[in-house]
């Protein structure tokens, strides 16, 4: 089979066009090499399925701020059992099993077991996506998530073997909730953005410097802070392509 050249701009778009209509995200979708893309929607949780003759994708849609369920989701943040071990966050398990045995349906029909299945998302979409690759553990190639929250305790986490790329750009807020006391941890290698938008290996020292250049950049703009902007997947896709 083939292999994706730069797959980590390459799941970045499909993350991206996951916000969009199945009618507008299938022209780029085919340009990509998908021939069979699908929009799974119930009650305001959705994916994009997308298929070619080597693999199909799972591409979950982040948190939409006008969306009260979305915000909904994000909000309940406690623990509950997750369907494989330990314990994970509530909200974004309740969100996942809005659409699950939709899914399920479609990565199991005919020979698309025998596919290779990448999963990816951004956002609230980049802990669903967290979530089903935990579920698909032996299945999945590798997960791509973008400004994911933390999804899982540490009971979950040590239970985790399936291969995650985690990209946080900068000063994005996002990914600090919900907060490590609470018991919340992330999973996954991480690849840091900094301010320059370059990838670089995230230290104290390094962090330190973005963060103070992320914010003095906000405050020249009349910004309280840049941790919202730092969230956009426009801003994601574009660092990643610059790299």
């Amino acid at each position: 089979m083939s292999t994706i050249e730069n797959p980590g701009l390459h799941f970045a778009t499909l993350a991206k066009i996951a916000y969009m209509t199945e009618k507008d995200s299938k022209p780029i979708a085919h340009t990509m090499g998908y021939t069979k893309i699908k929009l799974i929607d119930h009650k305001g949780a959705e994916c994009l399925f997308l298929e070619n003759s080597e693999r199909i994708v799972l591409a979950f849609r982040g948190t939409e701020p006008k969306e009260f369920s979305d915000i909904k989701a994000d909000l309940k943040a406690w623990k509950r059992p997750s369907e494989t071990e330990g314990m994970v966050h509530a909200g974004f398990y309740d969100y996942l099993e809005r659409i699950w045995d939709t899914v399920e349906n479609h990565i199991n029909y005919g020979k698309r077991e025998e596919k290779q299945l990448y999963i990816c998302g951004h956002s609230l979409g980049g802990a669903m996506a967290t979530l089903a690759s935990s579920r698909l553990n032996d299945r999945v190639v590798a997960c791509y998530t973008y400004g994911s929250p933390r999804v899982g305790g540490r009971d979950w986490l040590a239970k985790q073997t399936f291969e995650n790329h985690r990209y946080v750009n900068n000063n994005d807020i996002v990914p600090r909730v919900p907060f490590a006391i609470m018991g919340f941890r992330h999973y996954g290698e991480l690849h840091y953005i900094n301010y320059y938008g370059n990838l670089r290996k995230l230290t104290p020292w390094q962090k330190f410097k973005d963060s103070w250049r992320g914010r003095f950049r906000a405050w020249s703009k009349l910004e309280l802070f840049d941790g919202a902007r730092d969230h956009s997947m426009d801003s994601y896709e574009a660092k990643i392509a610059k790299n």
